[in-house]
């Protein structure tokens, strides 16, 4: 049985596009080595912390959302710790109204892109 999980983690602010893509990469074959699913992911890019961690004020924001065995998590966030690149992380198990409300949630932002593309047409 597989379970859905969304992580997001933060990555330090100093790296480069090129080593952002490859850390989100890194993770990204970790879910899937393991026989994970990736559902859906986003990248919100370089954002401001509410606070300083690591002296840093700003890091990369990346969402992961994937299905995977239960017992994986634990090597995941291993991994994320390991990493000298990632300053902050968190993973948490969906439940069915939270993979609901964020099936929802991604419907609706296709269907305003769609529109909005629409009127540029016109």
């Amino acid at each position: 049985m597989l379970n859905q999980y969304e992580t997001v983690f933060i990555a330090t602010p100093v790296l480069s596009e090129a080593q952002m893509k490859e850390t989100v990469t890194k993770f990204r074959d970790i879910i899937t080595a393991a026989k994970g699913e990736i559902v859906h992911e986003e990248n919100w890019g370089l954002k401001k912390m509410a606070y300083p961690i690591q002296k840093k004020s700003t890091g990369f924001y990346h969402l992961i959302e994937f299905r995977v065995e239960g017992s994986f998590i634990e090597k995941l966030e291993t991994e994320f710790r390991r990493d000298e690149r990632i300053i902050r992380f968190l993973t948490m198990k969906m439940d069915k109204y939270a993979i609901a409300y964020a099936e929802k949630k991604r419907a609706m932002k296709s269907a305003n892109v769609e529109k909005t593309e629409k009127e540029k047409e016109e």
